[in-house]
């Protein structure tokens, strides 16, 4: 599930493109608004004819509406099966800036401060050592500068590895709770504040910092602060048995490179929608559709409002969306987001990607279901881009 930034796309075999349709029902576009609809779809056409993309669902939305919502290709290649706009997909990564969010929404209520030590809210942290030597006979620690912050693990910079060993064979067979402590039990990487490192590790404790101040289950503060008033009714991390029939299938190319085969998603466990030995990730285990995903980029884009509903403030939004990294440091990241040159957003492990794009006032969600590409097929997100831009950019 590692993807810091634009998530690149995928492959597969003929073309179908679902009925356009909108977020309200009976609402129609003028023919204009087709036309520059239809072009989006347009353009990414011709990797499903050239069996390097599967299919895809593309969205482009604005602060106050979805402009464009289309289908092109196949949720089920074997099956023949078309896909809609309301399919489900693993966004894997695209968790990290929901649950960066959250952590916001409680900054903005004074119960957490970005530059408190984690040690602060989670006492297994204190003491946790700075691995400044290794090999295979030892490790040599001391204590860092200063222990990690709030601040770090949400933008990578805190010193915790991407996992601990205990989160194996699959990344969410561990309680939150248990997998945190388990990275309190490991050495740092590095000093706290001096690099970036790519770490689910530190999201993940950011989601145990949200259940041990709310009081509550990270997962169920997801569902009534975030997903609820979003109206983000498709967005979990146990898809249900109507959903799991919407759910897009995963493919990889095949072993010749000569097309695609079907794939599963290996960094979770199956059946997905059993909670029994299945628990939510904070840094990568949810599912959601395009639509759903523009609800909470479309908030970002109005600076913390969505549909005349406040969830962040203002201020809480600009340090989510700005550049949180050290200038030393090549990577531009915020808190939880991919961010630099007026956009900011987030790709997944398996290709899906959104961008909310503040200088063009506009969202760009790209669904498709990947590992790994064939052919040109990484190209298609970007052809998806191009025709998103010149179709409504102002």
């Amino acid at each position: 599930m590692k993807t810091t930034h634009v998530s690149r796309l995928l492959p597969c075999r003929l073309l179908l493109i679902a009925p356009f349709a909108l977020l309200l029902a009976g609402f129609s576009f003028p023919s204009a608004a087709a036309e520059m609809a239809r072009s989006t779809a347009s353009a990414v056409q011709p990797f499903v004819e050239s069996n390097t993309l599967a299919g895809a669902v593309i969205l482009v939305g604005s602060k106050d509406k979805i402009l464009s919502l289309e289908a092109v290709g196949w949720s089920d290649i074997a099956a023949r099966k078309p896909m809609k706009t309301d399919a489900l997909f693993w966004i894997a990564s695209q968790s990290k800036p929901m649950t960066a969010s959250a952590l916001m929404m409680l900054v903005d209520e004074g119960k957490v401060n970005l530059d408190d030590p984690v040690e602060k809210y989670l006492p297994e942290f204190k003491g946790q050592m700075l691995a400044v030597e290794r090999d295979a006979e030892h490790v040599l620690l001391r204590k860092p500068a200063h222990p990690i912050t709030v601040r770090e693990i949400l933008s990578h910079t805190s010193g915790l590895p991407f996992s601990s060993p205990m989160e194996q064979p699959t990344l969410d067979g561990l309680p939150l709770r248990d997998a945190v402590r388990s990275y309190a039990m490991s050495p740092l990487q590095f000093p706290p504040g001096t690099k970036y490192q790519y770490s689910n590790a530190g999201i993940n404790t950011a989601g145990r910092i949200i259940e041990v101040v709310s009081r509550m289950p990270y997962e169920q503060f997801m569902e009534d602060r975030l997903f609820k008033p979003l109206r983000m009714k498709d967005t979990t991390f146990w898809p249900g048995e109507k959903q799991v029939k919407r759910l897009a299938k995963s493919y990889k190319p095949n072993r010749d490179k000569t097309g695609l085969e079907e794939t599963i998603i290996t960094q979770l466990r199956y059946p997905l929608s059993h909670r029994a030995n299945r628990y939510p990730m904070p840094a990568g285990g949810l599912f959601s559709t395009a639509t759903d995903t523009a609800q909470f980029c479309r908030m970002i884009l109005n600076g913390g409002v969505c549909d005349g509903k406040r969830l962040l403030s203002e201020d809480a939004v600009r340090q989510l969306t700005s550049r949180q990294t050290a200038r030393e440091i090549k990577d531009s990241y915020g808190l939880g987001f991919s961010v630099g040159n007026d956009v900011c957003g987030h790709g997944g492990a398996y290709a899906t990607n959104m961008q909310i794009d503040r200088k063009r006032g506009l969202v760009l969600v790209w669904m498709v279901q990947h590992n790994g590409f064939l052919g040109n097929g990484a190209k298609s997100q970007d052809a998806f881009e191009e025709a998103a831009l010149a179709a409504f950019a102002p």
